[in-house]
């Protein structure tokens, strides 16, 4: 057997190295054909989204300039006519809804043995609701002030105060007015 290498160039296994730098080259090209996609599509996609907010801007535009038109138009003078006949209208459905009977059911539970109503009368206040002012003739301060005490546990009165007390022929002479909010809470009936 021959040992020596008689050829004049030596011999090398290139086609493993070729095979890997074309596979290399493959995958390089699938990469930038995958970017080159890639960026066109959102290039297209950043065209529409600016073409969209731009007519989106402009419809925002043409909705403020005719939002400034119609402003223009409104009166605050009919604005303030309007608004004043809305508060009477609420003041009257509320001097409607109020409820005498419930009322009177609320004081015959809570009214002591010793105490009578002589008078009363109802005011809606803004903000505050229905205001009552009663005057109660009583034998003494302590039925007075059983009574307000059973006002103040129904739950229906609140910020219960005597305005005013005199004697007369005896008897204790009371104004109380109170803040009444018609509810549940106390109610008696079915």
């Amino acid at each position: 057997m021959i040992q020596t290498n008689l050829s004049t160039r030596p011999f090398y296994n290139e086609r493993a190295v070729h095979l890997a730098l074309l596979a290399l080259a493959a995958a390089v090209l699938l990469a930038s054909v995958f970017n080159a996609t890639r960026v066109i599509q959102l290039s297209r996609s950043d065209t529409r989204q600016a073409t969209q907010a731009s007519r989106d801007e402009k419809r925002a535009a043409d909705l403020r300039r005719s939002a400034d038109r119609l402003r223009a138009t409104v009166d605050p003078r009919q604005i303030e006519l309007v608004s004043v006949q809305a508060r009477r209208a609420n003041d009257l459905i509320d001097r409607r809804t109020f409820s005498w009977t419930d009322l009177f059911n609320r004081f015959e539970t809570t009214l002591p043995d010793e105490v009578r109503i002589t008078s009363m009368r109802p005011r809606i206040v803004p903000k505050e609701g229905t205001v009552l002012t009663i005057t109660v003739v009583a034998r003494g301060v302590d039925d007075v002030n059983e009574f307000v005490q059973n006002l103040e546990k129904n739950g229906a009165f609140a910020n219960v105060l005597p305005v005013e007390d005199r004697y007369n022929e005896g008897l204790l002479e009371a104004v109380l007015e109170m803040k009444y909010t018609p509810g549940p809470t106390g109610r008696r009936g079915p």
